[in-house]
């Protein structure tokens, strides 16, 4: 199928601290490696070639890699080839662009997600193709939201993005509110912001049965399963759901036959040490075994979790969207989540399942033990939930996307 018309032919989607070849949940890996993933083949579906540019960090991967078609992952040397901690990254910046400078010619545009990409696309100067950058998170917005072990972010990052708002010649946000956000903190231009809405993978994420999937994965039948499924950071918030425990099991002492907290993910970030405090944290709340940290699962996997699921949990300080809140609702699950940021859109409130406001444990579980004692209701959330995820797919992020691409290059 050829381009949509009016639309770039080759574009170049830049991702220098992180590819979408790795697992999310694993080291600085997340929603923007899916993001970027699914949206760039979405986009070789409506006949646009793309290449996605990410920093070489193994160095018996392939210069390029295939990923759909019309989609492939070309890997260009800055530092060493192997993983550098993100807080290192900003100084590769420079690196990275020199390797993509004399590629730029080839492209009708670039598109750069998170603000080390837009620096490296802003880098070469003149001989850029115009440029599209979508934010994923913000400095300024998550400083202003900090968790209270949470490092803030540096004001040269900030300053980075401001420039990256300045000269961009279009940006993409997930909602409404994040493109409230470009306008008042960075002082992005009203027509210059395309909301693009991410999608969800209907064909991996989609109704399941419960006990099925607990045989599977060797769950309790009886058992009251609360899943978190994110990278371990003081941002991520699990130790929210460790503290929401302790009170529901404190509330009622016979729950703890049935009750479990599963927290699957990787530590992350600067503050990656922080996650080896959360099962002393469990067992200073006496409910360390009620708690069970497992490393990030191939998505296959992890559709299996939201569906031996009861509930999924969200209590996240920010979020640009919330994918798993999108994914965990396409698997019929009810979800939990933190009432910020874009998990505001992601879930339905009273719909699809509840929002929270703050991160006080007793508010935590008193939301979390409504829907663990009423079944029926839960039920009702998951079932309104596969309807909610179902008005999000990536063929209709594609068609946003383009026309941000139009604008930038008309």
């Amino acid at each position: 199928m050829p381009p949509i018309t009016g639309s770039p032919g080759r574009v170049a989607m830049i991702s220098l601290h992180t590819s979408p070849l790795a697992t999310p949940g694993v080291g600085d890996a997340g929603g923007l490696n899916v993001y970027v993933a699914e949206l760039a083949t979405a986009l070789g579906r409506h006949g646009v070639e793309v290449e996605i540019m990410t920093r070489r960090s193994d160095p018996d991967t392939p210069d390029v890699v295939p990923l759909a078609e019309r989609v492939t992952v070309r890997h260009l040397p800055a530092g060493p080839p192997e993983p550098v901690r993100k807080e290192q990254l900003p100084g590769l910046v420079t690196e990275f662009a020199a390797a993509l400078r004399p590629l730029a010619g080839g492209f009708d545009l670039f598109h750069s997600h998170y603000w080390l990409s837009g620096l490296a696309a802003l880098d070469l100067g003149p001989v850029r193709p115009p440029l599209v950058h979508t934010m994923h998170t913000m400095a300024r917005v998550k400083n202003a939201a900090l968790a209270e072990d949470q490092r803030a972010e540096p004001e040269p990052r900030a300053d980075g993005e401001a420039e990256i708002v300045r000269l961009a010649e279009a940006l993409t946000a997930n909602t409404p509110d994040e493109a409230a956000d470009l306008r008042r903190l960075y002082g992005a231009e009203p027509e210059r912001i395309a909301i693009v809405p991410p999608g969800v993978d209907l064909d991996v994420f989609h109704p399941c049965d419960q006990l099925e999937s607990r045989t599977k994965l060797g769950v309790p039948m009886d058992a009251e399963l609360i899943l978190f499924v994110g990278r371990i950071q003081p941002l991520k918030a699990p130790d929210v759901l460790i503290r929401a425990t302790a009170e529901l099991i404190k509330e009622r002492p016979a729950r703890r036959d049935r009750l479990r907290l599963i927290i699957i993910g990787s530590p992350s970030g600067p503050d990656r040490d922080w996650a080896d405090t959360l099962p002393d944290l469990a067992d200073s709340l006496q409910v360390g075994d009620l708690v069970e940290f497992r490393p990030h699962s191939e998505r296959l996997k992890l559709y299996r979790w939201y569906c031996a699921s009861d509930l999924v949990a969200v209590p996240s300080h920010n979020e640009s969207f919330g994918l798993v809140a999108l994914e965990a609702q396409a698997c019929t699950r009810p979800v939990v989540a933190a009432d910020v940021g874009g998990l505001r859109h992601a879930v339905a409130d009273g719909r699809t399942g509840i929002l929270v406001d703050g991160h006080d444990p007793a508010d935590w579980a008193r939301a979390l033990g409504s829907l663990l004692d009423d079944p029926d209701r839960a039920v009702q959330l998951g079932q309104t939930g596969i309807q909610h995820a179902a008005g999000f797919s990536w063929d209709r992020s594609a068609d946003a996307t383009l026309q941000a691409y139009r604008s930038a290059v008309g």
